[in-house]
């Protein structure tokens, strides 16, 4: 019975301790000066591979500065996976309610309802695990990291080591792999569907994509564009609008009354007031608004 009772004691301490390192270790602050070079998601990913006998497939990642990062996807990202992150602690309590009941009603753990926060600590320090425990040291490093970097610092740490495919690290990556463009190329509604697949990158791809990934990406953009962060394409905003007016309202050419001067012989007898030199000014500037004489057509619009 003793024995038992100590072995029982030594697992609870081994335990404790396992959870308690996490208030002190990793260095937290390093993150707020210096970039990951690796992170636990892709060791982990790499583990993954060599025990799939997978030895030539690596881990591709670029890192860039969220200044470089398309606004587009910034906010895609904060719609669709934390948006209250600029008002939490690192912690949205409202969500994680939400989260509890579905899971209670669903019998099994199926949301989660992590902030950007949460999912960097996990990302950066623990595994895709579902365990509780690691759910624990997850609150923890979350709690550092909220009171250690600054918010922008944590956005643009999780928009580089976040998982966007199938080896695929960090927004740079992800935007010269899918759309073959930079970062801060990227457009709306392919930012829309980036942010699409980030529930699930390894099943779900923002250029070949599934119901799921359209709809949601629909209603990401739909989201931006009602909160004024993306205007109707620019090309269509910028356009000059079509000309509706009827042909028939508008001279073109030579006048109606030197043609009828030209065909009638006695046109000047007829009653037709005499054309002065306001009349042809008059008449130039209609038929050429440029007021230069070329040949380019009536109507044409010079931008």
């Amino acid at each position: 019975m003793r024995l038992l009772r100590n072995t029982i004691a030594i697992v609870l301490l081994l335990f404790v301790f396992d959870i308690g390192r996490y208030l002190v270790y990793p260095d937290v602050g390093r993150l707020a000066r210096e970039n990951p070079s690796v992170s636990a998601f892709m060791e982990y990913r790499e583990a993954q591979w060599k025990q799939e006998g997978l030895d030539d497939k690596r881990v591709r990642q670029r890192w860039v500065s969220l200044d470089r990062v398309s606004p587009n996807l910034v906010k895609a990202v904060l719609i669709a996976e934390d948006n209250k992150f600029w008002q939490h602690g690192g912690f949205d309590y409202e969500a994680i309610e939400k989260a509890i009941e579905k899971n209670i009603e669903a019998r099994e753990f199926r949301s989660g309802a992590s902030t950007i926060s949460q999912q960097l600590a996990k990302n950066l320090y623990l595994s895709p695990s579902k365990n509780p425990v690691r759910k624990i040291k997850e609150a923890i490093l979350t709690w550092r990291i909220e009171h250690t970097l600054s918010k922008r610092r944590i956005l643009e740490l999780y928009v580089n080591v976040a998982e966007w495919g199938d080896g695929i690290f960090g927004i740079e990556q992800a935007a010269r792999t899918y759309y073959g463009v930079s970062a801060a190329g990227l457009s709306a509604q392919q930012a829309a569907r980036l942010a699409a697949v980030l529930p699930n990158p390894l099943k779900y791809s923002p250029v070949n994509p599934s119901g799921y990934v359209r709809n949601r990406a629909r209603r990401i953009y739909a989201i931006m564009r009602q909160r004024g962060i993306v205007l109707p394409d620019y090309q269509e905003v910028m356009a000059p609008p079509p000309d509706t007016t009827t042909v028939d309202s508008v001279v073109i050419g030579v006048p109606d009354y030197l043609i009828e001067q030209a065909v009638s012989a006695d046109s000047t007898a007829s009653g037709l007031p005499e054309q002065t030199a306001s009349d042809n000014e008059n008449n130039h500037s209609v038929a050429d608004p440029q007021g230069e004489g070329d040949d380019t057509g009536a109507g044409t619009t010079n931008p």
